[in-house]
Parts: C-alpha cells; structure tokens; sequence
C-alpha cells in the first residue's frame, strides 16, 4: 500500500513507540513548518476524552501546524490531572517544533480511565522535531492504531494537488463521530471560510453515516489541514474530498472488530435524507440483522422490524420494496417466495451485502454503513481491559 501512496507537500510525520504500550507504536504526529487553514468536527459523547476541549479551541481559528496523537490510553474520565496532561503534551511538542500551542490538535485513543504516563511520554518525545519526514506517513497510522488489523491510508490527486488521509477505528464506533480518529491533510489551496462546510458535507456523507456497534466513543475526530500550495477548483476538492473519506469510511467498516460483512443499507424515495438516514441506521444497528447477515439468514422480518419501530417515519405498508443484493425480498405486504433460496446464496457467497430499502413515498435517499456481528466481537470485548 505505502508504494501508491502519495504525500502532499508541506507535511511531515512521525510514528514512534513512547511507552504507553509494551511494544507497539503509541505516539504519533503530523507537522507543517506553516500555518494551515484547518477543521476539525469530535465526537458528540458528553464524556469526551480531555485532549478534545483543546482541539476545540484550537480549530477556532481554522488555523493549525501539527496533530499529534498519544494511543493505548484514551485520557477519558481523568479530570483535571488528564486535562492538564494533554495540555503538557501540547506544550512540548509546541516546543520541540517551536510553533504556537494555539496551532496543534492533539488527540488520544485506547482504554478509557487510566491516567497516561506523562513522564514516560514527555521524555520520549525529545528530539521529535528531529526525527519527523515525509516518508513517515505509515509509520504515523501505525502509531495510532489500538485494536485495528490494518493501516487505513488511502491518498487521491485533485489537479496538481494531493489529498491524504489517515484514519484509525474499529470499535466503539457509531458517530456522530467513534474510536475513530481520522486525519486530512492536502497541498490544495482552500479559504479559511470554506474549510469546515467543505468537511462537515464529507462527513455527514461518510464518517456520520457509518456504525459498527451503536457506541459513540468519547474521543472521536477528524480534522483536516491544507498547505495552501495548488489552486484547485473548489467543486473538484470537494469530490475528492468525499471520496477519500468514503473509502476511509469502509475501511474502517471492513476492520469493525469480529465483522465478516459488511452491510451497505440505502433508503431511496423517502420522505428526506434525515429520514433515510435514520431508518437506514435503524436497519444497520440492529443486533438482529446483523446476525442474520453473519448467518447467511434472509430473514427479511427483522428488516422490517427495524424499519417499523423507527416512530417518526413515513411508512406507506402497501408501497414498501426490500431488496437483498438484486433480489426483491418483501414486496405488496408479502414476501416473495421465488427469491428467498436466490437470497440466501447472495449472502453465502458475498462479504460485501447491500440492502435497499424502496419506501416510495418521496425522492431523497440516503446510504449507510456497517458490518455483521460475530461471536469474535464478543470475545475481543468482553476482555478488552483483561
């Protein structure tokens, strides 16, 4: 993968073990010697890890120069001790790269309620300055991960610029952003005014569309930084924008923990997005249809139990169409018969399972994400801490 990855210009990277973890990676940062426009959207938990009030008040300049991320400890539920320790960090790295406090996103993922080694961590990070590159983008994503099994990097071309995008998430995730870390980065030039409408669409399209288990993390971001390097036009950026965080979107969805599947749900001619959107999760959360998908069941029922306990939508029963893969499943109040073994063998033979849902009583549609639930998800789990 790190062979088709292209860097934008104007960044620089790091991926080092620390000493939160026993071995791997834990500490990871991404640098610009200048000022980028910038954005950044977090999770919604009330619970939020403490590194996320300072990005908060960072982002609102829309100007940034670093991110730099600490993983194996969340840094959740750990008061003012935890607050001033990603503080500590923030100011360290301001430091060693000698830009303002003001201009760095700092972020944290792992178990929530241990307070991190501070000492251990700010003493690891002497010399970072020293030992950041272009060519450590990979090693970056690996600093990151907790219980991911894969890098997630993905990079697009938008004219002469590039867009990169590095992400993390497996667990923990449905957002209203998850466990999931996601970091943008691009040589494109992009106003200040524009930036975070521009992210905020990708988002709601990709990243906000998605969920693996219904749990909204408390540390969740995704922010984004642009050089200012290439003029681009800003249509182009912003559909390459969508992309790149799409297919971080699905990544993230393939290495859901436990997954075999993963479940494309779209809602089409419905009443609104929102309304799409929120019958669509109902489907893709349910602990029913998940397991159905896991056991090659096509047992539409549970669709449809899922569609009808969503009170606020508009259900007309007599125009109502599901369809598994190609095969229309349910269809006049009825199941079609003809197409249930058809069905089956659909999601005996596919990782990949894509259900639609025709409500037929408007024109919007919307699509979202997910994946099956396994005896594995429970195991990894069910002894996260232990």
């Amino acid at each position: 993968m790190e062979n088709t990855i292209a860097i934008p210009k104007g960044f620089y990277f790091l991926g080092k073990h620390i000493g939160i973890k026993k071995q791997k990676k834990d500490f990871g940062v991404v640098y610009s010697p200048e000022e980028c426009s910038a954005s950044a959207m977090f999770t919604k938990n009330q619970f939020c890890g403490e590194p996320i009030p300072i990005g908060r008040e960072a982002i609102k300049d829309k100007c940034l120069q670093a991110f730099v991320v600490t993983s194996g400890i969340a840094n959740v539920a750990t008061g003012a001790v935890g607050r001033a320790n990603a503080q500590k960090i923030v100011d360290k790295l301001a430091n060693e790269l000698e830009i303002p406090s003001q201009n760095i996103l700092p972020s944290s993922t792992g178990i929530i309620g241990p307070q991190l080694p501070i000492d251990t961590i700010l003493t690891g990070m002497d010399g970072v300055g020293d030992n950041l590159s272009r060519l450590n983008a990979k090693e970056f994503a690996e600093a990151i991960m907790t219980t991911d099994t894969k890098v997630k990097m993905h990079s697009i071309k938008v004219g002469g610029a590039t867009l990169l995008g590095i992400a993390k998430g497996s667990g923990m995730i449905e957002p209203n952003m998850a466990t999931m870390l996601v970091y943008l980065m691009s040589d494109a030039v992009v106003e200040k005014e524009e930036i975070h409408e521009l992210l905020s669409n990708s988002v709601e399209k990709s990243f906000n569309s998605m969920s693996i288990d219904t749990d909204t993390s408390t540390s969740d971001t995704v922010a984004l930084m642009t050089s200012n390097l290439y003029e681009v036009k800003k249509e182009a950026f912003a559909k390459a924008l969508d992309e790149l965080c799409l297919s971080l979107c699905k990544e993230i969805v393939k290495d859901a923990e436990g997954a075999k599947h993963t479940i494309e749900v779209t809602v089409t001619n419905c009443i609104s997005k929102k309304e799409a959107k929120i019958i669509g999760k109902s489907i893709v959360n349910s602990p029913l249809v998940k397991t159905a998908v896991y056991g090659a069941d096509p047992n539409w029922g549970r669709i449809i139990m899922a569609i009808g306990k969503v009170e606020e939508a508009h259900l007309d029963k007599d125009k109502l169409i599901i369809k598994l893969g190609e095969h229309i499943i349910f269809q006049n109040q009825q199941e079609i018969t003809e197409n249930f073994e058809k069905s089956k063998e659909y999601l005996q033979k596919n990782d990949e399972i894509k259900i639609t849902v025709m409500m037929n009583t408007g024109v919007e549609e919307h699509t979202v994400y997910g994946c099956d639930l396994t005896e594995e998800y429970v195991e990894i789990n069910g002894h996260y801490t232990t």
